[in-house]
């Protein structure tokens, strides 16, 4: 999770490109299937791929020692389904987004730095990255960085002591945007106590048993708490029956898992950010110029360089996950691998 988005330059991509050379024979005499498998390979870290348009596989791949049952580490990926959780929240009448979120914790009284700055964090703030929690995983002596967090043995009591920032708000009443693991555990720990059940137990209920999600597993703190800021793990299929489900504006097979109006909270542009995209409710988005036109996408993205996407235009998701954690270029290696996959199969006589 440390450092998942990191600025990019094109000094990153040069181990992509230099993979890219090698394959350039590939590419004219190999079959499709040898290119996808060639590319997997040279990918540093990848251990799978899944491309599917209008509902159909078109594209799936394993790579070192990794199976279609094999459960993966997407670290801030997760986020996304944090997201999820708390749109299913809302819709159910459990929380609000205007909701004030330490209201949740009373029992934790007296909590350092209170105040107005921080009883006045809503669902909101924390949904969008722009609380007045003083916390940036990309600034390294942030009092909130994630890393502090993990050392201790209660992260829900380290949380709610953060200090606040002073900021001013946007004309949309968002804070400025910061990159905050802390937030996204901190709204976990607030379904955990808000939902019937638990968070997992909803989770399990609301969720994941709807898309026949049958196996995951939750990162924990040393006390137990459930990790909802990353380290969900799931297989592959899983996190594209996830980004399907968000590409049918919150229609599953059985019927309707989210309203639409509740994806289209959470696929909503509310910021820019310093990373060359856009950020919506726990959701990031970027566009993939590609020869048949700039497609538009949404994406959950972890640390490793792990991404899913959602291309509306395209009616297609893509997964790729990896195992390249705090690795110089990740990202932007994942965002060249995605983009000539997408070429090769939706581009050039595709879709």
């Amino acid at each position: 999770m440390t450092r998942s988005h990191l600025p990019f330059t094109s000094a990153c991509l040069r181990q992509l490109c230099l993979a890219g050379v090698a394959l350039l024979p590939l590419l004219a005499t190999a079959s499709p299937e040898a290119v996808d498998r060639a590319a997997l390979d040279a990918l540093s870290g990848a251990t799978s791929v899944l491309l599917q348009q209008h509902g159909q596989v078109v594209v799936e791949l394993y790579a070192r020692g990794a199976d279609a049952q094999t459960l993966h580490d997407t670290r801030s990926a997760g986020k996304s389904v944090t997201a999820m959780l708390i749109a299913a929240a809302v819709q159910d009448g459990l929380v609000r987004r205007d909701t004030p979120v330490f209201a949740a914790f009373k029992d934790l009284e007296p909590i350092a730095h209170d105040g107005a700055a921080k009883r006045g964090i809503v669902v909101e703030d924390l949904l969008t990255m722009s609380s007045a929690l003083d916390c940036d995983d990309n600034l390294a002596d942030s009092p909130g960085n994630e890393e502090g967090m993990y050392p201790q043995t209660r992260w829900l009591r380290w949380v709610v002591d953060l200090p606040t920032r002073q900021f001013a708000r946007d004309g949309g009443g968002l804070g400025p945007f910061a990159y905050c693991t802390a937030g996204v555990f901190l709204l976990g720990q607030l379904l955990e106590r808000t939902v019937p059940g638990g968070l997992e137990a909803y989770a399990q209920r609301r969720l994941f048993a709807p898309l026949g999600i049958a196996r995951w597993t939750w990162s924990r703190s040393p006390s137990g708490e459930t990790m909802t800021g990353g380290g969900l793990r799931l297989r592959t299929r899983d996190w594209a029956a996830l980004a399907q489900l968000m590409l049918r504006h919150g229609a599953g097979a059985d019927g309707s898992i989210l309203s639409a109006g509740q994806v289209s909270s959470l696929l909503r542009v509310r910021r820019p950010t310093p990373f060359a995209m856009d950020y919506g409710e726990l959701f990031w988005r970027r566009d993939y110029p590609l020869s048949c036109g700039t497609v538009s996408a949404w994406m959950m993205s972890g640390n490793g360089g792990n991404h899913v996407l959602m291309l509306p235009a395209l009616d297609a998701v893509a997964v790729v996950t990896r195992t390249a954690y705090n690795q110089r270029g990740m990202h932007p290696q994942s965002f060249e691998f995605m983009a000539q996959l997408l070429e090769r199969h939706l581009c050039n006589g595709g879709g």
